[in-house]
């Protein structure tokens, strides 16, 4: 029998419990990680004793979450986060219990977790690995099962249901058919989740190693109708040309070359839905052909209501919105000087890798390759300006708001702005501009004209 290689520091801490009486197990992820092996670096733990009898043991401790049993333990400069095995019942809202109550039996609480692989525990200090699910045998068949009958562990908490998509994502296994059928059955209790917790799971199964399976049982269950149906939409959208797939599955091969290179969140988000604007801007031409004329600009004001919509923080969402509405760009060798900075402005400095990356992982889906010629030949030319040190922001101006309003040229107002933005365009198609006794000289001309 497999045994967990329990490490000194875990040895000692659990020997606290068993010299008072009580047993501890390290318990799911870890588990079945290591199992996998893969690497994990996140521990919980599960016990008999309770949470005061947990505070009697260690002298510092933290409450982490006392109401339903769980304690953070600060011990020899590590931290612990142990939970009472508990009962729960009464899930009125669909994701909280009502009732907790704390129990003595190891067997009770794996019988409340969600899936057979997420149900393993290894005894502490001996390293023993309990399984009483079949969550093993689930791990060599690749497979995520409910624990139990499922629908009762999706009516306890509608997340489970994001949940096996997710770790079908993140582990490429396939979702037991029974469990299928439930979370297709009662896909519609997902709504009962927090758009915080959605946000989280969606944005990680994204960024996992196998998102395209998470995405089609998302599909498949009625989980991303409901979700995002703005993606859902995008399936069966013909776009002709030299696109051989639908939009959907454009889409999810592009999100896979963003994977494949090794790319950000950033892009692999972007990638995702630069094009789910297609279905509103598509117009039929000749023939199998179609426009999608602004559909970059489109799929930037959705996404962002996908972002508003989960609760997808600020940065987070113009992050990937300003990808996807600058991702059509398409460089010619005839561009001059001034059209490369104006397109480092439009893209700003720190954008530019990820915007390149996208449109790689775009042409990829498309073909399957890419000629980087192009991508090479304006990355030169951009790596050229900006040795150069062109202005390109305002802040590589030679003169500032405080200086107009020393020369007293403008008060601090709306109008500063545009006076600073227009000097910035003019140096862009001119650099030689670029100097105090000139621009100052010219923001009094643009003063007075304005």
């Amino acid at each position: 029998m497999t045994r967990y290689p329990v490490n000194e520091k875990l040895k000692e801490f659990s020997s606290v419990f068993t010299k008072h009486g009580f047993s501890i197990y390290l318990v799911g992820g870890a588990v079945r990680d290591f199992l996998l092996k893969k690497e994990n670096h996140d521990y919980d733990f599960a016990t008999d004793a309770e949470p005061m009898e947990m505070k009697r043991m260690f002298r510092h401790t933290i409450d982490t979450g006392i109401k339903h049993g769980t304690v953070t333990i600060l011990y020899k400069g590590e931290s612990y986060e142990v939970t009472s095995f508990r009962s729960e019942s009464g899930y009125s809202d669909k994701r909280h219990p009502e009732k907790v109550e704390f129990i003595r039996s190891l067997s009770e609480d794996l019988k409340r977790r969600d899936f057979t692989i997420n149900a393993l525990a290894c005894s502490l200090p001996k390293g023993e690995i309990i399984d009483e699910h079949d969550g093993i045998k689930d791990l060599k068949r690749k497979v995520i099962r409910a624990i139990g009958n499922p629908k009762e562990r999706f009516e306890e908490d509608a997340l489970r249901m994001l949940r096996a998509c997710r770790f079908s994502a993140k582990l490429s296994f396939n979702i037991e058919e029974e469990t299928v059928n439930a979370i297709r059955e009662m896909s519609g209790n997902v709504l009962s989740v927090s758009a915080e917790r959605i946000k989280e799971e969606i944005f990680s199964l994204i960024l996992s190693d196998d998102p395209i399976k998470g995405l089609e049982y998302m599909r498949l269950t009625g989980l991303m109708n409901i979700i995002l149906p703005e993606l859902y939409a995008t399936i069966g959208v013909e776009q002709g040309g030299i696109h051989k797939d639908d939009v959907y599955h454009h889409l999810l091969k592009t999100l896979y070359w963003a994977k494949e290179n090794g790319h950000t969140a950033n892009v692999r988000i972007a990638a995702l839905f630069h094009d789910i604007g297609k279905v509103d801007t598509r117009r039929k031409g000749e023939e199998r052909e179609y426009t999608f004329f602004s559909h970059d600009l489109r799929s930037a004001e959705l996404y962002e209501k996908i972002a508003d919509r989960l609760k997808t923080s600020n940065d987070e969402k113009f992050s990937v919105s300003h990808l996807i509405r600058n991702h059509m760009f398409s460089y010619d060798p005839s561009w001059t000087d001034a059209a490369v900075r104006r397109f480092i402005k439009r893209v700003g400095k720190v954008n530019i890798n990820e915007l390149i990356d996208l449109r790689i992982d775009d042409a990829e889906a498309i073909s399957g390759r890419i000629n980087p010629t192009m991508i090479l030949a304006l990355l030169e030319r951009i790596e050229s300006e900006l040795e150069k040190d062109s202005a390109i922001s305002l802040k590589d101006l030679k003169i500032k708001g405080d200086d107009l309003i020393r020369e007293k040229i403008i008060n601090p107002s709306p109008l500063m702005g545009r006076i600073l933005n227009t000097l910035l365009d003019e140096v862009i198609e001119d650099p030689a501009l670029n100097e105090k006794g000139k621009l100052l000289k010219r923001a009094s001309e643009l003063a007075r004209e304005l």
